[in-house]
């Protein structure tokens, strides 16, 4: 499943189920709604909480890269994604925060799933 958010401000913001989930949940949303809005009321504490997400985020420092698990049976294993490649909730978060800025600069909402 994918999450679209929507705003009349800007283009649309999309995410895997994974992640708009984690999104939502940060923000105060019931993350198992399909379809919501954040309202023109709601978006200023939602682009603070956001903004406060992303920054302490930021700030953690990337795992440090662990030696190779021991592999005893001949299955393939899917290639391990260093810490450094991994995609952060900072960057994750911050195309939804720059719509929710727009969106809240020209007075409209946010919705998904519709």
């Amino acid at each position: 499943m994918l999450y679209i958010f929507k705003s009349k401000a800007s283009g649309d913001v999309i995410m895997l189920d994974t992640n708009g989930k984690e999104i939502l949940n940060l923000l105060g949303k019931d993350p198992e709604e399909r379809k919501g809005i954040f309202t023109i009321e709601q978006l200023p504490t939602a682009i603070s909480v956001l903004k406060m997400a992303i920054q302490t985020d930021h700030s953690k420092p990337i795992d440090e890269v662990e030696g190779e698990e021991d592999n005893t049976d001949d299955q393939e294993t899917e290639p391990k994604t260093k810490p450094s490649e991994r995609i952060k909730l900072y960057q994750r978060a911050f195309p939804l925060l720059e719509m929710m800025e727009r969106s809240l600069i020209k007075q409209v909402p946010v919705t998904w799933g519709v």
